[in-house]
């Protein structure tokens, strides 16, 4: 009997069995913000599994899209990029839009990036995004979705 065949069928369903395995956040409900004169599409992440997950996995985000995480209570939510495959921008918002602070995070580390004061929402963007708009701390996110 050939082997290559076998080879061939227990590499493919590695390839089937792990892309299955992989967690991704799919389908998410999105919403339409503004900083500036900019417009941004962003994923929503508002419970707990979906926080958890964020953006690990993805190999890719569209230049003006990004994820948007929704906190219950303000707190001082800290983020990591275990299983993240591409770097981003996180900009930390306070309950009014204002922006807190903006960290650059390297794609599948497990550093830890914090808010400077408590914050309810954060906004993931492909890495440099904010700074290549000159969006800094103290800009406001506007269309944030009330909880």
């Amino acid at each position: 009997m050939n082997t290559i065949p076998r080879l061939f069928c227990i590499v493919a369903f590695a390839a089937i069995a792990s892309s299955a395995n992989a967690q991704l956040n799919i389908g998410l409900r999105t919403i339409q913000m503004k900083v500036g004169i900019y417009s941004i599409q962003a994923e929503v992440a508002d419970s707990p599994d979906l926080r958890e997950v964020g953006l690990m996995n993805r190999t890719s985000l569209p230049t003006n899209s990004g994820m948007l995480f929704i906190f219950e209570q303000k707190a001082g939510n800290c983020f990591w990029m275990k299983n993240t495959k591409l770097p981003l921008s996180i900009a930390f918002i306070a309950d009014a839009g204002k922006i807190v602070n903006i960290e650059e995070m390297q794609a599948d580390t497990t550093n830890n990036h914090c808010p400077k004061a408590p914050i309810r929402y954060a906004l993931e963007m492909n890495k440099g995004w904010f700074s290549e708009r000159v969006i800094v701390p103290g800009n406001t996110i506007q269309g944030l979705p009330k909880r």
